[in-house]
């Protein structure tokens, strides 16, 4: 039986909501007889002892701020086995038994480790900006970088279109495009260069050798881990192809993990702090809360960091079918 006592740390990348989820679990958990502790900056704050008791006021007014109240640090050490010895004699010092993590894929690898190691009853919430989690339709922190990429590239389109510019902008997704393909549709872009999917420079050559010379403007979103490099390296090919073509480049960089969260995922990451707490009280053990239609769910955190969420293929081909540039294959699967 759990002790009723809980850690709360955010780990990895911050994303807004995950205020949301701190508050959501500390006042969940606090309604339901537990008590809970505040561990600041993530693995590194857990082994270094920096843990606090945190009470219902401590998290008012934190819910409509974007980044994590209790800060967050990458740790290698917590990567050995020495790290997580240590990190679980600081839980042993308070008592602490159970421990919510708020995180990515590389926070949920290292709590499923030291659950495993040790009598720690975890549980994942999933924070990231990137959506790429398995067993989760949706992550904290996506809706609001979505948004946020939409009202930057809706302004590079003004300036695009006093110009006839083409402009290339990058956003984060290392491995995942779900930002890209999703601002795409969103903002009316005409190519979205993911890591999902190969041979991408020949889509966006073929969209500007077919560029109408009447278009005021060309909006190229890259995800920052394709293959075929970042908005700049794919630039520079292109430049050198179509040297009459004003191209621009634009990083839009942290200010997608920044800002307001949305109403989605100040009630997503509110939702899924009040089940880390049910599942606690049920004695669940090493499973991330994840949301599925429109509710959350339990999935094992050994199968979330063994399984891949990537985007079908067809979903690209959909999203493709409502540019103004359409490929080939996209026409041949529309007919």
């Amino acid at each position: 039986m759990i002790n009723r006592k809980i850690g709360v740390l955010t780990s990895g990348g911050d994303a807004p909501g995950m205020n949301a989820a701190i508050r959501a679990v500390t006042r969940a958990g606090i309604n339901n007889g537990f008590e809970v502790f505040g561990i600041r900056q993530g693995y590194k704050g857990l082994m270094e002892g920096d843990i606090f008791k945190l009470r219902s006021e401590d998290v008012s007014g934190i819910i409509q701020t974007g980044g994590t109240f209790l800060q967050t640090a990458r740790s290698n050490e917590f990567r050995t086995i020495e790290g997580r010895k240590l990190a679980h004699e600081q839980l042993q010092k308070y008592n602490i038994d159970s421990l919510v993590v708020i995180g990515g894929d590389g926070s949920f690898t290292g709590a499923n480790l030291f659950s495993v190691e040790t009598n720690i009853n975890v549980i994942g919430i999933p924070g990231t900006i990137d959506n790429d989690l398995y067993g989760t339709d949706y992550t904290i922190g996506y809706d609001t970088a979505l948004n946020t990429v939409v009202q930057a590239v809706d302004k590079i389109r003004d300036t695009a279109n006093s110009h006839n510019r083409v402009f290339f902008v990058e956003v984060m997704g290392r491995e995942a495009g779900f930002i890209a393909i999703n601002s795409c549709i969103a903002c009316g872009a005409e190519v979205a260069v993911i890591p999902e999917e190969q041979g991408q420079l020949d889509k966006v050559r073929d969209c500007l050798s077919t560029r109408d010379y009447k278009k005021k403007s060309t909006i190229i979103l890259v995800a920052e881990g394709t293959e075929e490099g970042n908005a700049m390296e794919l630039s520079e090919k292109i430049k050198v192809e179509f040297p009459k073509l004003e191209i621009r480049i634009s990083i839009l960089g942290h200010m997608q993990r920044g800002g307001t969260p949305s109403a989605k995922d100040r009630i997503v990451a509110s939702f899924m702090g009040i089940a880390a707490v049910e599942a606690l009280l049920d004695n669940q053990k090493s499973i991330m809360i994840g949301w599925q239609n429109e509710q959350p769910v339990h999935v094992p955190l050994n199968k979330v960091i063994k399984m891949h969420k990537g985007i079908p293929h067809d979903y690209l081909l959909r999203a493709e079918s409502i540019s103004t540039f359409i490929p080939a294959e996209t026409k041949n699967i529309l007919k």
